[in-house]
């Protein structure tokens, strides 16, 4: 059912990619569009280097120390995802075959697999790199399969259908296969219980996907969170 969802940047950290990459990259993704007012799901990724697959299906190096948030709130009645993605510790010039650096690709855990769509790569100053917005498909990576982009007739439903065969990643010129990845996660739109009897909450009253015990919870702990209010201020 779909349900308005406040402006929320939920939290992820990311993981690595599984596509081996080649020299340059483009600076933007496909075309920003307003953010909608309602979404119909929201997911989070948690990343480390630590998972990071080639094209082979085999670990390959992430860059030691990185991670990051890549949160996606999407209304798939319209054909839109809207991303809040957050870098840390990842240096050096991004490098991918694709648009941009920064992909949801479509692969199960411990596998590679094809770019569907493309992010605007993070930016910034310092250990942190950041990036929002919200794009509209159909969607395009630049990357080519069986003669045609391997975002051709991708639906951001099949990621709502089973968001675990999805993930997310970043590029960089040396760790090619991927600086960072990592699997996307539901979260419940209203909030889900952390097991102490109460419901995580951002403070503004819209609910996080907090586990206790879990990789949420842990970030949290950690001051990993990020709420963003884009909307609002956009609507000032």
């Amino acid at each position: 059912m779909r349900r308005a969802l406040p402006k929320l940047a939920a939290l992820s950290v990311l993981t690595a990619g599984a596509v081996v990459l080649s020299s340059g990259t483009a600076s933007a993704a496909d075309t920003e569009v307003p953010e909608p007012d309602t979404f119909t799901s929201m997911f989070t990724v948690m990343a480390t280097p630590d998972t990071v697959v080639g094209m082979d299906n085999q670990p390959a190096p992430g860059q030691p120390g990185a991670s990051g948030t890549f949160n996606y709130r999407i209304n798939s009645d319209e054909e839109i995802i809207c991303y809040d993605l957050t870098l840390r510790g990842v240096t050096g010039e991004y490098q991918s075959p694709a648009r941009t650096a920064t992909h949801i690709h479509e692969a199960q855990p411990g596998m590679s697999g094809p770019p569907r769509i493309a992010f605007p790569d993070p930016s910034g100053e310092g250990e942190t790199r950041t990036s929002s917005g919200c794009l509209q498909g159909p969607f395009t990576t630049g990357v080519m399969a069986n003669g045609q982009d391997s975002g051709t007739g991708f639906s951001l439903r099949e990621i709502e259908a089973n968001p675990a065969a999805f993930f997310g990643d970043t590029h960089t010129a040396e760790y090619t296969a991927g600086a960072v990845r990592g699997q996307l996660t539901r979260v419940p739109m209203g909030g889900v219980e952390t097991g102490a009897g109460a419901t995580a909450s951002t403070g503004d009253g819209a609910g996080t996907a907090l586990a206790a015990g879990g990789g949420l919870l842990a970030a949290v702990a950690a001051g990993v969170a990020v709420l963003r209010r884009r909307g609002a201020r956009s609507r000032a």
